[in-house]
């Protein structure tokens, strides 16, 4: 059985998955900003600092204004509060702890030099002494910065050119040996998973990684509501070799139903029978690295909206500016506007990019 949709209807679908549609009445507690991100499963992070640290971001865009502390607590606070993980989901990511045994996968493929960069797979199996030496202090000492361990003594290069220490640190992040514990300003402060992850999650069995990786792409199909093989992989970052046979499974076991949408060329996948509301009404800023977006294919396929970020192109060949973010007004019609910081210290430019009826 194959579902067909009008591409209205997928757009409208995708919104609602994504928790479009629903601002709540009056101060968002704790609780509310859980489940927003417990239902994106997936907040990108990222160091530039135009507006404010994009992980801030996505739930003001649906949920309206609520205290950045909140997310601060449930991130990185006491363990009473913390409800939420750092680690490589879709790029450097907070996740609900309930995903943590979901990618205990992906850091034994770390520890094994799989699936992280070349450099520091090669730092991994020559320089044990450093990733040891550091783990050691890190034991001892507790919470602990690259900063506090750096031995360098000359002055560090631009951008990625890291002190041995910090290679450790990344090395051990990414094998899941450390986890964030707290950040000071936006530097990580890392820790024992044991004295960081809740010991349910910590001790959870170990899920083999088809399992884990087909769990993985139902958290994607719930949070994007309709999504082609590769939106759903992009999500949580999944190989294409391993999602595609994953893919294949939840399909055969009726988990995931294909569905044909109007003007795609790629056949698409929703979670069963889907609940299509009849409109979205909502009007949002959105972080360059939002979920709804941070797909810049699927972008232009669903919202009819090419968007890029353009921090890394030359500034004669930028059309809208540096640090553009999109403010899309969905109503009876569907209006964009380009966002982005202007000559004036906390001023921003707004400027229409697209119409949409």
């Amino acid at each position: 059985m194959t579902l067909s949709l009008s591409l209205a209807e997928a757009r409208r679908l995708a919104l609602a998955a994504q928790g479009f549609g629903r601002t709540p009445r009056g101060a968002i507690a704790h609780k509310q900003l859980q489940a927003q991100i417990e239902r994106l499963g997936v907040v990108q992070i990222d160091s530039v600092n135009a507006l404010v640290r994009s992980h801030y971001l996505p739930a003001f865009s649906r949920l309206g204004h609520y205290q950045a502390e909140h997310l601060d607590e449930l991130a990185w606070g006491r363990a009473r509060r913390r409800r939420l993980f750092e680690y490589w989901g879709h790029e450097a990511s907070l996740l609900p702890l309930e995903i943590f045994p979901l990618l205990r996968w992906r850091m034994r493929r770390a520890a094994d030099g799989q699936g992280i960069y070349s450099q520091l797979a090669k730092f991994g199996v020559e320089r044990r002494d450093a990733i040891d030496n550091v783990l050691q202090a890190v034991r001892e000492r507790g919470a602990l910065g690259a900063g506090s361990l750096s031995s360098r003594t000359e002055k560090a290069g631009p951008w990625w050119d890291w002190s041995a220490e910090k290679m450790a640190l990344e090395w051990l992040f990414a094998a899941g040996l450390v986890t964030v514990a707290g950040r000071r300003g936006f530097e990580r402060l890392y820790d024992l998973p044991e004295r960081v992850i809740p010991a349910d999650m910590l001790n959870h069995p170990n899920l083999d990684e088809d399992e884990a990786q087909r769990r993985l792409l139902l958290r994607s199909a719930d949070a994007l509501g309709v999504a082609t093989e590769r939106d759903l992989r992009d999500y949580f970052r999944l190989d294409v070799s391993d999602s595609k046979r994953r893919i294949a499974e939840l399909v055969e076991a009726g988990e995931l139903l294909p569905v044909a949408v109007q003007g795609w060329r790629q056949v698409a996948y929703c979670r069963g029978e889907p609940r299509i509301p009849r409109r979205i009404r909502h009007s949002a800023l959105l972080s360059p690295f939002d979920s709804l977006i941070w797909e810049r294919e699927r972008t232009e396929r669903l919202l009819g909206f090419r968007y890029r970020l353009e921090i890394y192109t030359p500034q004669s060949k930028r059309v809208y500016g540096y640090y553009v973010l999109p403010f899309l007004t969905m109503n009876a019609c569907w209006r964009g506007w380009i966002c982005t910081a202007s000559a004036l210290p906390g001023a921003w430019r707004c400027m229409p990019c697209i119409w949409r009826t």
